[in-house]
């Protein structure tokens, strides 16, 4: 199996463009991943990559392997499954990522029963609202909430999220009651705007008559965390934009109430991304029905 070590080390050393980055992921050290590296172009006789002390890039020959590499581990991880599949139960560790609300009230509770359930299966949970690259950073899986371009990743609708415009009845006492998007542009209304490394834009798709409209919201404050958000709307500190059943708690106890109701957000959609070869390993697949079934539920239940 030491070869076949050597290969995920060369692809995942070539999709991070990192050895430091790869060791990690790997759960390795800088010099285990520069010797298996060493001692791959050794064996094919070619130079992989142009290494200096900053920067790292695959070199032609490198480009070219790094493609037939990814099939044979391909190849590999669909005929370790098949075997797995007919003679004993499916074991190993599924990674995988979603948005921080989301995870710590949906998936994360559920995390413990699954194991229960099936206990040769690990499961590593990354929780994060930024944008998400399942194979830079060698996920299985991903959640994710929002509306997605054309992908080449396999894409399983889980639920359609309505969304609502909100906040707590200290910060309308205080402000008003903003009917629309014009009167939250209009009246300057704190917005509390979800932002990460990367986020370009500070405007709210809205419905109106006319159809979608886009309004510049503005704000004192701004997370790259949603769940802050919502403590900040809670707290009175300005209008947020949720999927109702992130706030449905919330909601039905009065603590936030919905605004700028005649021009409500566009829908979104929470679905279940994965990579090809990960969507046919039968750990993965076990993970993510049993997960789907279990979010679906909660979400009905929370009214979202």
């Amino acid at each position: 199996m030491s070869y076949v070590n050597t290969l995920k080390m060369f692809v995942r050393v070539y999709e991070l463009s990192s050895m430091s980055a790869a060791a990690r992921d790997q759960r390795t050290s800088p010099a285990v991943a520069s010797a298996r590296i060493s001692e791959l172009e050794r064996h094919l006789g070619v130079r992989l990559f142009n290494r200096t002390t900053r920067s790292l890039h695959p070199t032609e020959n490198g480009r070219l392997f790094y493609e037939g590499a990814r099939r044979v581990l391909a190849a590999i991880d669909d005929a370790e499954a098949a075997v797995m599949d007919a003679g004993q139960s499916p074991r190993g560790v599924v990674f995988v990522a979603a948005p921080l609300g989301l995870g710590r009230r949906f998936i994360a509770p559920h995390v413990p029963a699954f194991k229960d359930q099936y206990p040769q299966i690990d499961v590593r949970l990354r929780l994060s609202d930024r944008s998400i690259d399942l194979t830079a950073e060698g996920l299985d899986v991903a959640f994710h909430l929002g509306i997605l371009d054309d992908s080449a990743l396999k894409v399983r609708l889980i639920a359609d999220c309505p969304r609502l415009l909100c906040a707590a009845p200290a910060y309308i006492a205080r402000r008003g009651m903003p009917v629309d998007g014009s009167s939250l542009v209009n009246d300057r209304h704190d917005c509390l705007n979800l932002r990460f490394p990367g986020a370009k834009e500070f405007q709210w798709t809205l419905q109106t008559a006319e159809g979608p409209r886009r309004y510049e919201i503005s704000g004192p404050f701004e997370s790259d965390d949603g769940e802050v958000l919502t403590g900040w709307a809670l707290d009175g500190r300005g209008v947020v934009l949720k999927t109702r059943f992130e706030v449905a708690d919330h909601l039905r106890d009065g603590r936030l109430i919905p605004v700028a109701t005649a021009t409500p957000p566009l829908p979104t959609q929470l679905s279940l991304l994965s990579q090809q070869r990960s969507a046919k390993d039968s750990k993965v697949r076990l993970f993510t029905d049993f997960m789907v079934a279990r979010i679906r539920e909660e979400m009905k239940r929370a009214g979202g």
